[in-house]
């Protein structure tokens, strides 16, 4: 069989895509577990006594209750966005053809 001398196997394998949007929403899974963990962290200083941290916002023990259940669902959240995005940017090309399977030039 005869081998022809413009064959490329690079052109096999698929572009890697622009991934600034997956940038971006890892960045934003990033920030939004930053802010789940702040206002988590402000709902328990006020349940467990400590003066308001966020002033009149969460004054009564349901107001600070509803505060951190927030920030455990933004904290999950971020993290769950976070996640994704890195599995995706770590994910393999989909075609890896092994070098010593390719033909031999002569």
């Amino acid at each position: 069989m005869k081998l022809s001398n413009g064959f490329d196997a690079r052109r096999l394998r698929p572009r890697e895509p622009r991934s600034w949007r997956l940038r971006a929403a890892f960045a934003l899974g990033a920030l939004l577990a930053a802010f789940g963990i702040l206002l988590a962290m402000a709902g328990a200083a006020t349940l467990l006594g400590q003066p308001a941290a966020l002033g009149p916002l969460n004054d009564s023990v349901g107001a600070s209750v509803t505060m951190l259940v927030i920030g455990l669902i933004l904290l999950w959240s971020g993290i769950g966005v976070w996640r994704m995005c890195r599995r995706r940017l770590r994910r393999p090309s989909d075609l890896s053809m092994p070098s010593h399977l390719m033909k031999k030039r002569d």
